[in-house]
C-alpha cells in the first residue's frame, strides 16, 4: 500500500468516526428527554428523531469497523472506547439545559448536517454516498422541524424569546469546529471523498441567518470558538454521557440479549 493509500485509508477512518460519534453522541442526548418533554408530541417526535441518529451511527461505525479490519463492529466502536478516541463535535455533547437549549444545538446541528449530507452524497466512495443518501432523508425532515420550532419559539412569547436568545448565545461558540478543516480533511478533499468543511461555512451561514431572522433572534458578535472535539479533545460533558452509555457493556463484557 502507497503512503498516499494509507493516508486516504486513515483520513476516511477518522471521517466516519466523526460521522457517527456526532450522530451516536447527539442521539444520546437527545434520548435523555424521553419521558421528561414538555409535552406528549415533543417526547414522541424527540425520541424519533434520536432512533434516526443512532440508526445512522450504526452505519457510519459499522463501515469504520469493517475499514479497521479488526473483527470490531459498530457495537465495538461505540462501547468500548474511551473518551478521548471520541470524534464528535463539541456541539453534540453539550448539556440538555432546558428545552430552548436543546432546540437551538438541534437546529445548529441540523443546519450543517445537512449539508455535510448533500456533499457526501457525491462522495467518490460509493459506500460513504450510499449512507449519506439514506441519512438525508431524514435529517431534511430534522432540519424542517427544527427551523420551524426555532422560529415559533423565537418569534413567540417574550419568555420563550428570551430563552431561545440565551440558548444562541450559550452555543454560538461551539458551531466554529464544524468548519475547521485539518490535514484528514485536505486528504479527504483530494480523493473526492468529503468536502472541505469550511466550503459549507457560507451556506450554513446563509441558512442560520435566514431562520434566525424570521425568529427575531440576534447572532452573537463574539469570533471566539471552541475546538478539538474531531480530534479527541472534549469538554468534561463526553465523560458523563460515556460513563451512563457504556455501563453495561462495562460491567458485562461481551453481553448480548
Amino acid at each position: 500500500m502507497t503512503t498516499t493509500q494509507l493516508d486516504t485509508t486513515t483520513a476516511l477512518q477518522q471521517l466516519l468516526l466523526r460521522m457517527g460519534d456526532s450522530t451516536l453522541i447527539l442521539g444520546h442526548r437527545i434520548s435523555e428527554w424521553c419521558g421528561h418533554s414538555p409535552i406528549l408530541e415533543e417526547d414522541i417526535a424527540m425520541a424519533n428523531v434520536a432512533l434516526d441518529l443512532i440508526g445512522q451511527t450504526q452505519f457510519w461505525l459499522g463501515l469504520a469497523a469493517e475499514i479497521e479490519g479488526e473483527g470490531k463492529t459498530a457495537d465495538h466502536l461505540a462501547y468500548l472506547r474511551d473518551a478521548v478516541a471520541f470524534r464528535n463535535l463539541l456541539l453534540v455533547e453539550q448539556p440538555n439545559g432546558d428545552y430552548a437549549h436543546t432546540l437551538m444545538r438541534q437546529f445548529l446541528f441540523d443546519a450543517w448536517h445537512h449539508l455535510q449530507l448533500q456533499a457526501l452524497e457525491q462522495s467518490s466512495d460509493s459506500r460513504v454516498a450510499e449512507i449519506a443518501a439514506k441519512a438525508l432523508k431524514e435529517v431534511s425532515y430534522h432540519l424542517e422541524r427544527s427551523s420551524d420550532l426555532l422560529i415559533r419559539l423565537g418569534d413567540g412569547t417574550d419568555e420563550s424569546h428570551r430563552r431561545m436568545q440565551e440558548a444562541l448565545d450559550n452555543l454560538w461558540a461551539y458551531t466554529g469546529e464544524m468548519f475547521m478543516g485539518d490535514e484528514f480533511d485536505a486528504a479527504l478533499a483530494e480523493a473526492g471523498i468529503a468536502p472541505q468543511p469550511e466550503s459549507l461555512r457560507d451556506a450554513w451561514m446563509a441558512c442560520v441567518k435566514e431562520v434566525m431572522a424570521a425568529a427575531t433572534l440576534t447572532l452573537p458578535e463574539n469570533p471566539f470558538m471552541h475546538k478539538g472535539g474531531k480530534q479527541g479533545r472534549h469538554t468534561e460533558h463526553l465523560g458523563y454521557i460515556l460513563a451512563q452509555m457504556q455501563f453495561l457493556q462495562r460491567a458485562y463484557p461481551g453481553c448480548t440479549w
